[in-house]
């Protein structure tokens, strides 16, 4: 008897301490708030006619919207991670979270249904560092969001996070869960980060397999659109953090072949290329924080052209961007402000016509908030920003970035006459939960 009982007391230590050897927590965020987005369009005349505006709205039109939104300085997810240890300093984990739309209950997934869309990985780590399988952000994301008092949500986020997304949507491969992939997350990623003991330095390498398929009687094949490569380091001590970012994305990619495997004559390639610095640095008294990126956007011409079509006019499009923030604590509340700005340059190409225009834009935010914590895991916030929008007309559906919302600019003219962005407005007031 006494035997039997040592026995089981040995084996439900053994239960306990294995149970204590891995964890699984549920985790999430409720940000809800009222929200009004307005964005007006102004007449443009590009031609050299006299092109009056229309009688009926002759100085411009502004579509606005008032809602209650989600998300106002954190995004609504709902989560699940778990930790196991395996000894001898390794740990496998993973992490699945969703997205949520809780102004109305839908899920972030497609046609709103629930979907670990956010991120969904697995990972292996020990003293070598993390290797990382899934769905995750990319290293060049992280820039945008990190140094930005407002990071990327609400109607304060960083213009050029809303830009880059733009390029994404317009001109990056996108897949079935968003078609801002590749700038704000990836698809099919391996990422390898350091170990955390390296004396304030920290660092990601991520690569996504593009996953096309290939066929042998199409010479070059496959594509590679959907792939992306890219890396972020920086380091981080006291009042100091400082990250450099770059990757590079695969638009398209073809070798100008059709499936029967004859000449097209098109020579399609295009590639979406991220660089980026951010640092911010403590006071105590306040904290500043600033961004420098610029992104290319290197397309080669889908028109036919001679020689098969190895020679085709390059295109460079080129968005520089910069952020000033700041952030002052006061009392139990958190001050915001920040102002951001994307530069649009437009080269047609060495082998453009001569008579090719250029086609350049800009677009600067200034944005303001307020932050009060009524406690550890819930805040009170209050944010309001501005943005203008100068040559709108040449690049409306990157550079015409709003608040938020779907109160969209107009967009008519084909870059002659007509309706361009000209700026916006907009204004959060909300609660977040966090648990």
């Amino acid at each position: 008897m006494k035997k039997s009982t040592v026995l089981a007391a040995s084996m439900l230590s053994c239960a306990t301490a294995a149970t204590a050897q891995s964890s699984v927590t549920l985790f999430g965020v409720v940000d809800a708030g009222v929200s009004y987005y307005s964005a007006k369009s102004t007449f443009y005349n590009n031609t050299s006619a006299l092109v009056l505006p229309p009688a009926t709205a002759p100085t411009g039109v502004t579509q606005s919207q008032t809602g209650l939104s989600n998300s106002g300085i954190s995004n609504s997810r709902l989560g699940f991670r778990g930790t196991e240890d395996l000894g001898g300093g390794l740990s496998a984990s993973f992490w699945l979270e969703a997205q949520l739309a809780n102004d109305t209950g839908l899920g972030g997934g497609p046609a709103g249904a629930f979907a670990f869309n956010r991120r969904s990985t697995v990972s292996l780590a020990g003293d070598f560092g993390e290797i990382r399988l899934g769905r995750d952000y990319t290293p060049t994301f992280w820039n945008d969001s990190v140094f930005s008092p407002f990071g990327t949500t609400g109607v304060g986020a960083n213009v050029v996070s809303t830009v880059g997304s733009n390029i994404a949507v317009a001109r990056g491969p996108g897949s079935a869960l968003a078609a801002s992939d590749n700038y704000l997350r990836t698809n099919n990623s391996i990422g390898y980060f350091l170990p955390p003991t390296l004396g304030g330095f920290y660092g990601q390498l991520q690569y996504a397999l593009h996953e096309n398929i290939a066929a042998s009687n199409v010479p070059g094949s496959p594509t590679t659109k959907g792939r992306f490569v890219g890396g972020r380091f920086g380091y981080a001590s006291g009042p100091l953090d400082v990250a450099l970012a770059y990757g590079a994305s695969t638009a398209a990619d073809t070798t100008g072949v059709n499936a029967a495997g004859g000449l097209t004559g098109v020579n399609l390639d295009e590639k979406i290329k991220t660089i980026s610095l951010g640092a911010s640095y403590n006071f105590n008294v306040f904290k500043l924080i600033g961004e420098l990126s610029q992104v290319r956007d290197q397309k080669q011409s889908t028109t036919p052209v001679p020689v098969f079509g190895l020679l085709a006019a390059r295109e460079n499009d080129k968005y520089t961007g910069g952020l000033l923030g700041v952030t002052v604590p006061v009392g139990p509340g958190l001050i915001k402000a920040s102002y951001s700005r994307v530069k649009f340059d437009n080269d047609p190409g060495s082998l453009a016509s001569p008579f090719a225009l250029r086609r350049d834009a800009s677009v600067n935010k200034l944005a303001i908030g307020y932050e009060h914590n009524l406690s550890k895991r819930t805040a009170l916030y209050a944010t309001v920003a501005r943005i203008r929008v100068k040559d709108g007309q040449n690049n409306p559906a990157i550079m015409g970035a709003t608040t938020g919302g779907t109160a969209a600019y107009l967009s008519t003219g084909a870059g002659t006459s007509g309706y361009a962005p000209s700026k916006a407005m907009g204004y959060d007031f909300g609660i977040k939960h966090a648990f």
